[in-house]
C-alpha cells in the first residue's frame, strides 16, 4: 500500500502530493514522537510510579486482586511498574500497531509477559467478559493521555469510556486529579503573535501610518493553543496582572464528562494594565492525598524548585478576544470553554452593585461556540509570522533598504505571502507597484486578506494584485512597462526549513524576461550559515534512554534509531531555538551563497569544509539559517542575532525556525589545546530546492 504525503516544493512554492512507500508513515510517527523526551522526564516517571505503588498497596489492603487498566501505554512502562508493585494483572492498551508490538517485546525483555496483556486497539474499543479482551473490569486506572492543554489529546472521552465500561465504581485513579491554572497578564510580546500593530513611515510629507483592516482588530483568531516553553520568556516581556487562580479540575477517579462545558472564576487584578494574555498550565496528583504532585508550573510560580525540562507537556498561552483595561482591585469574570479537545477564554469586568441573580444572568452570556477565525489573517499567518510583521527593527531595516532602491519612476514587483511591503514601496514613492502571492493553501488565498489590507489604507486603486502564478506572468499584468525592482521579504507560507525561502531565486527566475537590463533585486543574495552548538535540554528528544526506573527500554531506542535512519536522521529539523538554550562550540560560518541578481543556475552548489570546535562540550548538532542581504551593509538573519563570545549564548531570532541536524554521535571536546574540527558537506540542489548535509566528527 502507498502512502500520499503531502510536501511543500521549495522550487514551485506549491504544496504537491508525493507518493511514499507503506512504511513511510510509521518511521515519521515514530521518529517524530516524543517517547524519548517522556522517557528522559524523571519527575514524571518518578511520581506515576509512586502513584501506582500506593494505590496498588490501597487495594491490596482491602483484600482485592489489584486489576490495572494502562489507556495509551506505549512502552509499557507503566504496566510494568504496576506488576513490579504487585498488581495481579495489568490491561495495557495501545492503538499505534508499531508501538504495541515494542510493547509486548518491552514486557517480554522485562520478564513480566504473564502479568501484563497488551492490547492493540483504542480503548473504546476493548471488550469486558469472558471472551473480551479484559476478562473482568478493573479496579485501578492507570493513564498519560494529557497534552501541554491536558485534554487536547482526547483524554476526557477516554475517561468517560472508560469510566463506563471498563473500570468497577470507586476505582483507584493514578493521577487521582488534574488542576488547570490561569494568570491574567498584559505582554506586547505575546499580544503581537495574535493581532498586527499600525506600522509608521516616515516619508517625504511627514508620516503615513500603515492601519490593519478592521476586522482584523475584532478577530478571536484561531482556537488552537499556543503551546511554548513559557520558562525562557524573560520576566521583563509580560506584566502579571492577577494571581495564579485554579480554573477548573478534573477528578479521575469518577465519572468523568466529556461534554462541552464552561467554568468561571473571579478575579480582581493585583494592579491596572491591559488584559490581554491568560497564561495557564496544570498539575496532577498521583495520589488522593495530594502529596505525589507533578507540576508544569514556570519558574514565577515555583522560584524554589528545580525545574523539570520536558517538550511533551509545556505551558499555554491563550489570546483574550480583544484586549480589556483593568483596574487593580476591581471585579472581573474569568470564563474558560470547553469541548472535548480544547479551551478558550474570555474575560468579563462584574457589573455595578451586581447581585448574585445577576451573576446567574451573566452566566447565560457564555457562549460556549469555539472562536472562529473572520479576518483569514489568523489562518494564513502563524504566531510567529503576527511576530514577525511587528517586529519594527526588522521592518526598519526593509525601509531603509528600499528607500536605497526605489526612484520615482520604479516599477517594482513583490513577490512574498502577505507581504505588507508594496504599502512600504507605495509610500516611499514607487511610481507603480504590483504584488503576487504564490503560495495556495486549503482554500485561504493570501490575495483576499491583501485587499483588505489595501482597502482598509485607501490604496485599492494605487497597487495592483497579480493573481497568477511567476511562470504565467504575462506583459499585460504589468502594462508592458519591464520591473525595475523586485522586491521580496522573502516569506512564503508552504516554508518548513529556512532554505525554502529561496522559492524567491525560483520565482525570480520565472519573470527574468519581465524585468528590465539594470534591474534591482532586493534582496540581492542570501546566504546559508552554520555552527555547531551543545545544547541544554533539546538534545534529550535525541537521546537514548536504555534504562528506565529500572526497565530496560532499549527497544524503544532501537525502534527510534531504525526509524530516523529510514531518512530523518539525514535530514535537518526546525525549532524555534529561542525556547532551547544553547550554547556555541564553534564561530558560526557562511556556507554557501545565492545571487538573487543572477537566474537560478542548471548546477548544484556545493560546499565542503571543515569548522573548529572553541570551546569544551558536547557537540550535539550544528543549527543552520539564512541571511538576506537586503542592499549594501543591510542584512536580515532568521537565525543568530547575538552571540556572546565569552560563554558562546547565543540570541536566536524568535519568530523564525532555525534547522537543527542532530549529529548520530555526540563527541565531548573537553580538552581545548588539541581542538576537535568538525568537518561538513552541504549540496543545495537546484532542480529540487533540497538541501542535503553530511557532517563527520
Amino acid at each position: 500500500m502507498k502512502t500520499f504525503c503531502g510536501r511543500a516544493n521549495p522550487t514551485t512554492g506549491s504544496m504537491e502530493w508525493l507518493e511514499e512507500g507503506e512504511d513511510y508513515d510509521y518511521h515519521q510517527e515514530i521518529a517524530r514522537s516524543r517517547y524519548a523526551d517522556m522517557l528522559h522526564d524523571k519527575d514524571r516517571n518518578v511520581k506515576y510510579y509512586q502513584g501506582i505503588r500506593a494505590a496498588v498497596s490501597r487495594v491490596k489492603e482491602r483484600g482485592e486482586k489489584a486489576i490495572v487498566l494502562d489507556i495509551g501505554t506505549g512502552t509499557g512502562l507503566l504496566s510494568m511498574m504496576a506488576a513490579s508493585a504487585g498488581a495481579d494483572f495489568c490491561y495495557a492498551i495501545e492503538v499505534f500497531k508499531p508501538m504495541a508490538n515494542a510493547a509486548v517485546k518491552i514486557v517480554e525483555k522485562n520478564g513480566f509477559s504473564e502479568k501484563i496483556k497488551v492490547i492493540n486497539k483504542h480503548s473504546t474499543e476493548v471488550t469486558v467478559g469472558p471472551d473480551g479482551d479484559m476478562q473482568c473490569r478493573a479496579n485501578i486506572l492507570v493513564t498519560e493521555l494529557f497534552d501541554t492543554e491536558l485534554i487536547g489529546e482526547g483524554a476526557l472521552p477516554s475517561y468517560e469510556h472508560a469510566h463506563k465500561y471498563l473500570v468497577q465504581e470507586g476505582c483507584e485513579a493514578v493521577p487521582h486529579r488534574a488542576r488547570v491554572y490561569v494568570q491574567l497578564v498584559e505582554s506586547r510580546r505575546m499580544w503581537s503573535w495574535k493581532r498586527l500593530f499600525p506600522i509608521h513611515v516616515e516619508v517625504e510629507d511627514g508620516e503615513k501610518i500603515l492601519v490593519p483592516p478592521s476586522e482584523m482588530e475584532n478577530c478571536p483568531g484561531v482556537p488552537s493553543v499556543c503551546d511554548i516553553q513559557l520558562n525562557q520568556m524573560p520576566s521583563s516581556d509580560f506584566s502579571i496582572l492577577s494571581d495564579v487562580v485554579t480554573m477548573f479540575s478534573v477528578d479521575f477517579s469518577k465519572p468523568v464528562q466529556s461534554a462541552s462545558t464552561y467554568y468561571r472564576v473571579q478575579l480582581e487584578p493585583v494592579k491596572s494594565g491591559k488584559a490581554q494574555i491568560v497564561l495557564s498550565w496544570w498539575d496532577i496528583d498521583m495520589d488522593p492525598s495530594g502529596m505525589i504532585n507533578c507540576t508544569m508550573a514556570p519558574y514565577w510560580v515555583k522560584p524554589t524548585s528545580a525545574l523539570q525540562w520536558r517538550d511533551h507537556w509545556m505551558q499555554c498561552v491563550y489570546f483574550l478576544p480583544r484586549e480589556e483595561p483593568v483596574l487593580q482591585g476591581e471585579k472581573l469574570y474569568l470564563t474558560a470553554c470547553r469541548d472535548e479537545y480544547s479551551v478558550w477564554y474570555n474575560l468579563q469586568k462584574a457589573r455595578e452593585g451586581e447581585n448574585k441573580a445577576d451573576e446567574e444572568e451573566h452566566k447565560a452570556d457564555v457562549g460556549v461556540e469555539s472562536p472562529v477565525c473572520r479576518c483569514r489573517a489568523h489562518l494564513l499567518w502563524n504566531r510567529p509570522r503576527f511576530g514577525e510583521l511587528n517586529d519594527q527593527n526588522r521592518t526598519h531595516q526593509y525601509i531603509k533598504s528600499l528607500r536605497k532602491v526605489l526612484k520615482t519612476d520604479s516599477v517594482c514587483l513583490c513577490i512574498s505571502d502577505g507581504s505588507l511591503l508594496p504599502v512600504l514601496a507605495h509610500y516611499l514613492g514607487a511610481k507603480q507597484v504590483q504584488c503576487m502571492q504564490p503560495s495556495r493553501i486549503d482554500l485561504y488565498h493570501p490575495c483576499e486578506l491583501q485587499k483588505a489590507f489595501f482597502k482598509a489604507n485607501h490604496l485599492e486603486d494605487k497597487i495592483k494584485i497579480i493573481e497568477a502564478r511567476p511562470e504565467l506572468l504575462k506583459p499585460s499584468h504589468l502594462e508592458d512597462k519591464k520591473i525595475s525592482v523586485l522586491v521580496g521579504e522573502p516569506f512564503f507560507t508552504t516554508s518548513l526549513l529556512p532554505w525554502h525561502n529561496l522559492y524567491f531565486w525560483y520565482a525570480r527566475t520565472a519573470v527574468s524576461t519581465h524585468l528590465a537590463s539594470n534591474v534591482t533585486v532586493l534582496p540581492q543574495s542570501a546566504s546559508l550559515h552554520m555552527m555547531i552548538v551543545e545544547f541544554q535540554d533539546l538534545w534529550r528528544i535525541r537521546s537514548p534512554c536504555g534504562i528506565c526506573e529500572g526497565f530496560d527500554v532499549q527497544t524503544m531506542d532501537d525502534m527510534i534509531k531504525d526509524s530516523l535512519n529510514f531518512r530523518e536522521s539525514r535530514e535537518a529539523e526546525p525549532h524555534p531555538l529561542w525556547e532551547y538554550p544553547c550554547k556555541s562550540l564553534s564561530d558560526p560560518r557562511e556556507v554557501l551563497t545565492f545571487d538573487f541578481t543572477k537566474t537560478v543556475p542548471e548546477h548544484c552548489l556545493s560546499t565542503e569544509g571543515s569548522v573548529k570546535l572553541l570551546r569544551k562540550g558536547k557537540s550535539h548538532g550544528a543549527v543552520l539559517w539564512m541571511e538576506y542581504h537586503l542592499a549594501a551593509d543591510i542584512s536580515v538573519s532568521t537565525g543568530l542575532m547575538q552571540l556572546s563570545n565569552e560563554k558562546g549564548n547565543c540570541e536566536w531570532n524568535p519568530h523564525c525556525k532555525q534547522a537543527v541536524y542532530f549529529f548520530s554521535s555526540v563527541i565531548e571536546s573537553e580538552i581545548l589545546s588539541d581542538p576537535t574540527a568538525v568537518t561538513y558537506v552541504i549540496n543545495f540542489d537546484t532542480k529540487t530546492g533540497e538541501i542535503a548535509m553530511d557532517f563527520k566528527l
